[in-house]
């Protein structure tokens, strides 16, 4: 009798156990999440970087919050990434989708694990991309445009025992956008005539043979074939041989503003040359000039030296102006001044002291006093360029240094223009209206004045001067006429 109830009781226990574990069962938190359809890779940038998981899953209370979280970049998920987060509100609803990111930081890597893990600390199994892997490759990339190596050239030479050295172009670092080299975290593939080159992956690759040679950005799975740097053909170089002078603006150039760039074949060193004889300072690859005439480049290869050369013409104008620098001018004497030139419906404008003499549009010009004088010689149509040419006209002693008191601002000097030993550092001039207003106090005046209109009334003004210096104290009255 005892034996029968024993046995009861155990299957009693029995029974119960079955019963709690099935309630238990029925109650566990699960998270399913379903297959990345048409998903193969997680490839972002600044243009795009919008993904949808979407999971099953059974009871989770009203509250509870979901993340996509990703791995680190060897697929463990000791340390993950976590995205957007969605709060459950509808406990009836069993499948949800997690709109994420990609982070813009994230290190890029062929293995990232994805999976989506609860409030209540329930995760779930990794999520299977379009081919049922587990393994999902994940880049952000900051840089998604065509690049320049060897600085923009497609062409670079070496000696048969030398090297050299191609690096992503980065002309303008102060833009962010305008080159990958502004984002040092990025990898490259260096490629030789078609074949990735093994164990390369910096901004820049040592090459010691010729072939064609470009570079990719390393984005894994996500690398773009299509975008990719310039082409460069590395060719072996001897002295005396493979160097190219190219114009920027072409030859004949068109010589105004900057001028043309001329850019050489690269190599390690530049000494540039003009006529024969060294420009001094001049060591870069390339060189900035308005002028024509033969220019030349010696090229240090490294172990092997070459030079080029280009006849650079200019399709500008020729002008040249017949008067002596510093002539001296008598008293009452006059001096006609001319330019000739080839430029084509040329205008012209004649300068005293820095001043615009007006009405002076023509060729030449009659010169009457002292002074330093400038033309300025344009050519508005076709080659779009103009010339200057400055010249000193002096005066002898004696008569010529008469300070005037009379200034006619119709006539051809409508200036004050003393002698030139009142013109330096050490003397002072100082000019007042009749009114007592001091209208001028200079030191090395330059026979400028006036540069103001003057105000007539009904009679021509009188001011008075006072000039002290090295020749002494002189004063005086200055009158103006129409």
């Amino acid at each position: 009798m005892i034996q029968k109830i024993t046995l009861s009781f155990f299957k009693v226990i029995i029974l119960f156990s079955i019963l709690l574990f099935a309630r238990s069962n029925s109650y566990a938190q699960t998270i399913v999440p379903q297959q990345l359809d048409g998903l193969e890779k997680l490839c972002a940038g600044s243009s795009f970087n919008e993904f949808f998981a979407t999971f099953s899953y059974i009871d989770f209370p009203v509250g509870t919050t979901f993340q996509v979280e990703l791995s680190d970049n060897t697929g463990s998920f000791t340390t993950p990434t976590a995205t957007t987060t969605l709060q459950v509100i509808n406990t009836s609803a069993t499948q949800q989708t997690i709109k994420f990111a990609v982070p813009t930081d994230l290190a890029g890597s062929d293995i990232y694990g994805l999976r989506i893990k609860s409030s209540t600390g329930t995760v779930s199994q990794r999520f299977r991309n379009s081919l049922g892997n587990t393994s999902i490759g994940a880049y952000y990339k900051p840089y998604e445009a065509a690049y320049f190596i060897n600085n923009k050239n497609t062409s670079a030479a070496i000696c048969s025992s030398g090297s050299i050295t191609l690096s992503v172009y980065n002309e303008t670092p102060s833009d962010v956008n305008s080159s990958p080299a502004n984002y040092p975290s990025l990898k490259y593939k260096w490629y030789k005539d078609g074949a990735i080159i093994s164990g390369q992956s910096g901004s820049s690759l040592v090459v010691n043979s010729p072939g064609q040679y470009y570079s990719e950005i390393d984005y894994g799975v996500c690398t773009a074939s299509n975008i990719s740097s310039n082409r460069v053909d590395v060719v072996s170089s001897s002295s005396g041989s493979a160097v190219t002078i190219n114009s920027s603006l072409g030859n004949p150039f068109c010589a105004s503003g900057t001028g043309t760039v001329l850019t050489a074949t690269s190599g390690n060193k530049y000494q540039w040359k003009k006529d024969g004889n060294l420009i001094n300072g001049a060591t870069n690859r390339t060189y900035s000039t308005n002028e024509s005439g033969v220019y030349s480049v010696d090229v240090d290869f490294g172990g092997c030296s070459a030079t080029g050369s280009i006849n650079l013409q200019s399709n500008g104008f020729e002008a040249k102006i017949d008067v002596q620098d510093g002539y001296k001018l008598s008293e009452g004497e006059t001096l006609n001044v001319s330019v000739t030139t080839d430029a084509t419906n040329p205008t012209y404008e004649w300068y005293l002291n820095d001043n615009l003499i007006p009405n002076e549009t023509s060729s030449s010009y009659v010169v009457a006093v002292k002074g330093n004088y400038k033309v300025k010689i344009s050519q508005a149509s076709g080659c779009i360029a103009n010339r200057e040419f400055s010249f000193r006209i002096n005066g002898e002693s004696g008569p010529a240094s008469v300070i005037p008191n009379i200034i006619k601002l119709s006539g051809m000097n409508p200036y004050w223009n003393i002698p030139d030993e009142y013109k330096n550092a050490n003397t002072k001039v100082i000019i007042i209206s009749s009114n007592g207003d001091k209208v001028l106090d200079v030191v090395n005046y330059q026979g400028d004045w006036p540069q103001n209109n003057i105000d007539f009334k009904n009679v021509n003004p009188v001011y008075y001067y006072v000039i002290q210096g090295d020749a002494g104290e002189k004063k005086g009255s200055i009158t103006v006429i129409k």
